[in-house]
């Protein structure tokens, strides 16, 4: 989110999901650095943690960070003793207190007073023995490092805190073994980007419905696709027919009269809109071994690519970026190696190089995407700059596709099935 044209005025605000057991969303821990071209956080903790209060979860609006789902913040002492958790709504927002705080009467006197208002607070990489073990009377969740804390620490933690109310987080989590494996132990709650690794792959060939979709998602993203196909392609599909219809009605659009027909449609919102949307929707219709986050982050990360595009080769050919975001987690979604995966799809041939690793202009702006998403800003600066695009460009990039993302599946939520 950009907020001035002055680097030292940019907040880089990126979201990470806390998914439950089965798949979905429960709430977003909001990461933060101070600026597009910072490497680490100079700001004082207290003014930090002040500016992606006021910057980010005031201007751009928890309801736009999290649809709607809990918002985990990271709180310095400063910020905590500051008493800014009560600039924030306590049913919208989980207190995270950092590891490294300095605990004394006064911050246990404040998590007490938190806790009696409502507020959820949450230990982070919470560890046994530590001070931080006179928080956990007032504490609603407690997050535990996989990487850092053995298997049988962490099931041990979660055998004496869960009887007390406390729900468990597993954190950095990067496998789907590893979710099974604490989900054993107790832990209910997990944060990683591990629903977007593919597991192992299986050599079963691949569902008719899902080559039918393939086929289509190929075929919609021809460049050389008329209206007259692109109508006789949605025409076909039962559900992508209601679902172009029932968008281009929503009050998104603030039409007068209802639209009735797909060529209506066509006519009103043009056939690069109508494209990307169906795009949209045949990856959800594909998606039957991800999460529904795995489509989220899917098509938050094209919408990300295609501003980016319009930077670098301009707003006539930037949309073609579109796509890339999008197929970055085909394999996820299929079940199939990347390769197989693009087999079936018509591809330009630097996206296609791009989604199989291949460095090239396309492969930076999807590394600038995936770097920011996960708040390696160091990366994401580095993949601009090989752009030659200045990386305060990312900020603004996402926050507009936050508010895209989260419009078009407020509107057109699911997909084909």
């Amino acid at each position: 989110m950009s907020i001035g044209l002055d680097a030292r005025n940019t907040v880089c605000v990126a979201r990470q999901p806390i998914l439950d057991l089965a798949g979905r969303v429960y709430g977003y821990e909001l990461l933060y650095r101070s600026s597009a071209e910072a490497t680490a956080c100079t700001a004082e903790g207290d003014i930090a943690g002040a500016r992606v209060l006021t910057d980010a979860v005031l201007s751009l609006g928890l309801d736009v960070l999290t649809s709607g789902r809990p918002a985990f913040l990271n709180f310095t002492r400063s910020l905590l003793m500051n008493g800014a958790a009560t600039l924030l709504p306590p049913t919208s927002v989980v207190i995270e207190l950092l590891e490294n705080i300095a605990i004394d009467n006064d911050v246990v006197e404040m998590c007490r007073g938190l806790h009696n208002k409502g507020f959820a607070l949450a230990l982070d990489d919470f560890e046994p023995g530590s001070p931080a073990e006179s928080l956990v009377p007032y504490a609603s969740f407690v997050k535990v490092d996989v990487l850092n804390v053995p298997a049988d620490e962490r099931k041990k933690l979660a055998a004496r805190l869960v009887p007390r109310g406390i729900r468990m987080i597993a954190e950095k989590v990067e496998t789907a073994e590893i979710v099974e494996e604490a989900r054993t132990h107790g832990y209910r709650l997990f944060q990683g980007y591990y629903f977007c690794r593919p597991k192992t792959f299986s050599a079963s060939s691949m569902a008719g419905r899902h080559m039918a979709y393939l086929t289509l998602l190929g075929a919609l993203n021809r460049d050389d696709l008329g209206v007259d196909e692109l109508e006789d392609l949605v025409k076909h599909d039962v559900s992508l027919s209601f679902r172009v219809l029932r968008s281009v009605n929503s009050w998104l659009y603030g039409l007068r009269h209802e639209v009735t027909s797909i060529r209506h449609a066509l006519v009103l919102l043009g056939i690069d809109q109508i494209r990307k949307w169906a795009s949209v929707w045949v990856l959800a219709g594909l998606n039957s071994t991800g999460t529904q986050e795995t489509v989220n982050v899917a098509i938050l990360r094209a919408r990300c690519c295609e501003l980016i595009g319009d930077h670098l080769v301009g707003p006539d050919e930037g949309p073609s970026y579109f796509l890339l975001g999008l197929c970055s987690l085909l394999d996820v979604v299929l079940g199939r190696p990347m390769a197989e995966a693009l087999s079936e799809m018509p591809l330009p041939a630097a996206l296609n190089d791009a989604l199989l690793g291949e460095q090239n202009d396309a492969r930076y702006v999807l590394d600038a995407v995936l770097a920011y998403e996960q708040g390696k800003w160091t990366e994401a600066n580095t993949a601009m700059e090989a752009l030659r695009l200045p990386p305060d460009l990312l900020p603004g990039v996402y926050a507009e596709a936050l508010r895209w993302a989260r419009e078009l599946l407020k509107t057109t939520s699911g997909g084909p099935r």
